[in-house]
């Protein structure tokens, strides 16, 4: 039977607040990670999803602000469109 190849990771020494500590011994007992390695990797995958986020709704945000009076008008006369044409979906079936 072949065995899959791990990623490469980097041993690294550091120390954390007992807080962190916590949460990452929570992620564990939880089963959401089964090792501290884990544990970090997930709680670092978060921590870069929310960043994503954060920097979605700010670019989104730019976007509206900056807007010209024609260019809101186009994208209100979309809205509307897409809004009709999604008016007959069954989102729950």
């Amino acid at each position: 039977m072949a065995t899959l190849p791990r990623p490469t990771r980097h041993k690294i020494s550091t120390t954390i607040s007992p807080a962190s500590l916590d949460y990452l011994e929570r992620l564990i007992q939880s089963g959401e990670a089964r090792t501290l390695a884990e544990a970090i990797d997930l709680a670092v995958q978060r921590l870069l999803a929310f960043e994503n986020r954060e920097r979605l709704a700010n670019d989104t945000a730019a976007y509206f602000a900056d807007m010209t009076d024609e260019e809101a008008d186009a994208e209100r006369k979309l809205e509307s469109a897409i809004a009709q044409g999604a008016s007959g979906i069954n989102f729950d079936e």
